[in-house]
């Protein structure tokens, strides 16, 4: 998409199904995103804004939405943002959403299919090379849901951390459990987690800076901004947007620099 100024973000948290209590916490969590790294957030519930078109953000987030939630003209304005280029970002419950539509699911690479209670488990991170996890070990102690999938997404996807079943109880997916994944489809970047169930998640630092390279690969932002486009001028870009050599400095976890990587 055109390079723009300061980056604005839509945070859709539309429901017409279950309705999760941590939504005002993770709104709040992307509003504060925003004001310390230079990108603005609109939230909203209202799907118009897909009908009056897009063109003006950066990247749209599906933050715990559920059921169906856009218009049959507010599907035709997101494919259309996505063709264009678009970034997309997909937070837990997104994948419980707009079962009947395929583009929705072809688009985010799977669909929740069911999930144990809530509890205490280990994430196994296998890709560091990517700013949602550069931060993380190994693994990471998390408490969540832990979805499983009607579908593995592994070969049509970047799987970047994956759930470790032997670490809580109820797991259905077996030893292959992708959680967290990005990929480009129909013109637009595309990164989906699937934590962020409760109030706290929103509230922990980690989560903060996996969101926040979530957001950022998406929406090819530096500094907040979008890189600008070939023959825009600036720093040379390295794949996808980034400043050749990894990401650009800047982010910080707990008043320290986050990892420079590479997309």
């Amino acid at each position: 998409m055109p390079s723009r100024g300061p980056s604005r973000i839509l945070v859709f948290t539309r429901t017409t199904a279950y309705r999760h209590d941590s939504i005002p916490d993770a709104v709040t969590a992307f509003r504060e995103l925003g004001a310390e790294h230079g990108f603005a957030v609109d939230a909203t519930q209202t799907p118009d804004v897909f009908e009056s078109g897009l063109a003006s953000y950066a990247a749209v987030v599906f933050l715990s939405t559920s059921g169906d939630v856009l218009t049959p003209a507010g599907r035709t304005g997101l494919e259309a943002y996505c063709a264009a280029g678009g970034g997309f970002m997909g937070v837990h419950a997104a994948a419980c959403t707009e079962y009947g539509w395929p583009f929705y699911g072809e688009l985010l690479g799977a669909r929740f299919d069911r999930h144990p209670a809530l509890q205490p488990g280990s994430v196994t991170v296998e890709d560091h090379d990517h700013p949602a996890t550069a931060h993380l070990g190994a693994t990471w102690d998390f408490t969540d849901e832990w979805y499983d999938f009607r579908e593995n997404p592994r070969g049509t996807v970047r799987v970047l951390a994956c759930a470790d079943e032997t670490s809580y109880e109820g797991g259905g997916m077996g030893a292959d459990h992708p959680l967290v994944w990005t990929r480009e489809h129909a013109g637009a970047r595309v990164f989906y987690t699937a934590l962020g169930h409760s109030s706290e998640a929103y509230r922990d630092p980690g989560f903060r800076a996996h969101l926040l390279g979530g957001l950022r690969h998406v929406a090819r932002m530096r500094h907040g901004a979008p890189a600008p486009a070939a023959g825009d001028g600036g720093a040379a870009d390295g794949p996808g947007g980034w400043p050749e050599g990894g990401q650009a400095p800047g982010g910080t976890l707990e008043g320290r620099p986050l990892p420079r990587v590479r997309e």
